[in-house]
């Protein structure tokens, strides 16, 4: 369908409506930018490119994050790279095809007019880290090199070996120290916010507890941004960092903020496998690899014992290849993984516990050699290597899917902010862009989009309204919300029980996955919806947190994110039992294609589902936003 159609035409209403909105006169000048006060929670690509922007533009900004630099944020972990239609390779690319890829690798659950203004960012974004001195990777003629990522046919993305993130951040990192040094922004490190202070219907403020100190803190503003990642976590087992959570949405959530499509959690296919008990977190490969190495199993159950370099060609299944000619190896993570799952589940995985798949590079090797592998891939096989002991140059690795990316998040309009006036959400924090599937190398595109172009052009507009508004910490809402969160702190310190919070978190993240995880069903997600405040009941009465709250105590931090989780988790089953189809990542068993292929309902679920909390003890409300799409076609989606 791509091919029909015009790449040099875009869709007018959608790129205009940006154009627009960019360029109009910010309504707050530049005398007065300064006597406004920004709080900005969380320091990766979307938080600090935003704290350092409205400090360039001189607004007074506190960033906020847990760890203890900005360094350490996870956006390092993202290896691959960041799309952009910038077309250098003159396969075809635009500003459209870009957009439709995103569309479509979403399963048509993802707004347009976000969508599209994304993609034309995107090109913006290069150039800025460009010029910021990010040493992306380049051609032997000087040029910007590119690669192919899954969901798409055309070499679009920019990369720095398998460390983009890393080295984005860094780019970010000094900008943001410049205000830094400037005295404009200040930073917070290892200070986790623990609630929202909603003043008079507006978000005015946050409540926060330094971490090294235990001193809890009141913290008002003018305006709050949550940059604060996604909630992969719940799993236990992800490939997110092990301090990511969920506690700064879901605190926005329970003071009227709506959470938009938690169900849709990204499983990503090239991940090592779990090797035992003790883990504590899974390790991504990139998708990158993808590109040069071919996915196979055996295609008899009693080869999958055999060295793999015993098995001969003939009897190799390189199954992606056989069910998606046209993509390949190259389909998009949604469709790779329940493609993995398949064949494992057919008793033909690889490895301890048969969960696992080769991601073969001996073609490649052969065809391209080991120092153009080693040049493209390097530091990717060297994880690979000190976790596995295994030299992938010589023999496959092996690879299964886990969670990655979560696509749900706050609810935002077109402007970033959520429906609680003064709050922003930018990045994996919010639902935006991505749909029921994120396509590979486009979270550093979103969130750098967000933080770079799209929240100070829209943040001034709402700040313009607020001079003088700004409470004072002593108000009564400062002391009501920092009296809960100190009552919360003292009840998990008292319950004095016998369980650690990750034995419950690991338990918690075992029935996640086996219901609400690859594939779901009504039964198993109403068995969830059993469980879940089973086991929250069981955690208030028997977990044990030592120490005391005025004092560097991780357990207690612990304690206090898995608490969230244990809410979180019913609200996720909620959502995926009412989300009666199949999109995307969210794949329910009642409902797939002959081909077992995600079967969309677009009559009755082409909407964003937005929950609201009503109470303790009470189901969330429903909203729905109804997605229309104006310039793009359903369709059911095929990468075959």
């Amino acid at each position: 369908m791509i091919g029909a159609l015009d790449p040099k035409i875009p869709p007018g209403p959608l790129a205009q409506k940006w154009r627009n909105h960019r360029d109009h006169v910010r309504l707050v000048s530049p005398n007065n930018r300064r006597k406004f006060e920004v709080i900005v929670v969380g320091t990766g690509l979307a938080g600090g490119s935003t704290a350092a922007t409205l400090g360039e533009l001189g607004y007074q900004v506190k960033c906020f994050c847990f760890q203890d630099s900005p360094r350490r944020a996870h956006s390092i972990a993202a290896q691959g790279g960041i799309n952009a239609a910038k077309n250098y390779q003159n396969d075809g690319d635009s500003v459209y095809r870009l957009f439709y890829d995103t569309i479509k690798g979403g399963d048509f659950r993802s707004r347009e007019a976000n969508v599209y203004r994304l993609a034309e960012i995107a090109n913006n974004i290069i150039d800025q880290c460009v010029a910021q001195g990010v040493p992306f990777a380049r051609e032997y003629s000087g040029y910007l090199a590119n690669r192919s990522f899954g969901g798409a046919q055309v070499s679009r993305t920019f990369y720095a070996r398998g460390q983009t993130g890393q080295q984005l951040l860094l780019g970010c990192y000094q900008a943001l120290c410049r205000q830094v040094a400037a005295g404009i922004v200040r930073m917070f490190p290892q200070t986790e916010m623990l609630d929202l202070v909603i003043v008079d219907g507006q978000a005015k403020g946050i409540i926060t507890r330094n971490l090294r100190s235990g001193k809890m803190e009141r913290h008002a503003a003018d305006a709050v941004v949550l940059a604060s990642g996604g909630y992969g976590n719940v799993f236990y087992l992800s490939t997110n960092a092990r301090g990511s959570n969920v506690t700064a949405t879901y605190r926005a959530y329970k003071r009227g903020a709506l959470f938009a499509n938690p169900s849709f959690t990204q499983i990503h296919p090239t991940c090592i496998p779990v090797s035992g008990d003790y883990q504590s977190k899974l390790t991504l490969m990139s998708e990158s690899l993808r590109n040069d190495g071919r996915v196979w199993v055996p295609k008899r159950k009693e080869d999958r014992f055999k060295p793999p370099n015993e098995i001969p060609e003939a009897d190799r299944d390189y199954y992606l290849e056989r069910k998606y000619p046209s993509y390949g190896n190259l389909a998009p993570r949604d469709i790779s993984s329940r493609a993995a799952k398949e064949v494992c589940d057919e008793g033909r995985g690889v490895g301890p516990g048969g969960r696992g798949v080769y991601l073969d590079f001996a073609d490649a090797i052969e065809r391209l050699g080991e120092s153009t592998i080693r040049e493209r891939y390097g530091n990717l096989f060297e994880v690979y290597e000190k976790i596995t002991g295994e030299e992938a140059y010589k023999v496959p690795m092996r690879i299964y899917p886990a969670v990655h990316y979560t696509m749900g998040g706050l609810w935002v309009d077109y402007n970033l902010m959520s429906n609680v006036p003064g709050l922003f959400v930018i990045g994996e924090a919010n639902f935006s862009d991505h749909g029921a599937n994120r396509l590979g190398a486009s979270a550093l595109m979103q969130g750098l989009a967000d933080g770079y172009f799209v929240l100070p052009n829209t943040l001034p507009n709402y700040l313009a309204g607020q001079m003088g508004k700004r409470p004072s910490p002593e108000c009564p809402e400062f002391q009501k919300a920092e009296e809960t969160v100190c009552a919360r702190i003292e009840k998990l310190l008292n319950v004095n029980g016998t369980r650690s919070p990750d034995s419950f978190h690991r338990e918690l993240g075992l029935l996640l996955w086996d219901k609400c995880g690859m594939s779901r069903n009504e039964n198993g997600l109403r068995e969830a919806l059993r469980k879940i405040p089973e086991l929250r009941v069981d955690f208030w009465r028997d977990v044990r947190v030592p120490g005391d709250e005025e004092d560097y105590n991780q357990s207690l931090e612990r304690a206090g994110r898995v608490a969230d989780f244990l809410e979180f988790a019913e609200l996720m089953c909620v959502d995926a039992l009412e989300r009666d189809e199949s999109a995307g990542a969210h794949f329910r068993d009642e409902h797939q294609t002959p081909e077992g292929e995600a079967l969309r309902d677009d009559e009755n679920h082409a909407a964003v589902f937005a929950w609201e909390f009503q109470g303790e003890g009470r189901p969330p409300k429903l909203h729905r936003e109804s997605l229309n799409f104006e310039n793009v076609h359903l369709a059911q989606r095929s990468y075959k």
